[in-house]
């Protein structure tokens, strides 16, 4: 999948080079377009739905440094 995006950015700098600005703004959006889909579908999980792992944003134990105990 990261082929395709990176094909749509090397068609779009072509197309840009070529002075064929449409065209290359098409293909840069098609880039965009490609890369938010790869976000989504690697941050998706059958179990939990869409989920980041490595962002964890609930507290597992109070911290010390909120005056908690």
């Amino acid at each position: 999948m990261m082929v395709l995006v990176f094909a749509a950015l090397l068609a779009a700098f072509v197309f840009g080079w070529m002075n064929r600005a449409v065209a290359a703004i098409g293909f840069l959006a098609l880039a965009f377009v490609l890369a938010a889909a790869l976000f989504l579908w690697e941050i998706y999980s059958p179990q939990y739905g869409f989920a980041m792992p490595w962002i964890q944003v609930e507290r597992a134990a109070p911290h010390p440094a909120t005056g908690e105990s």
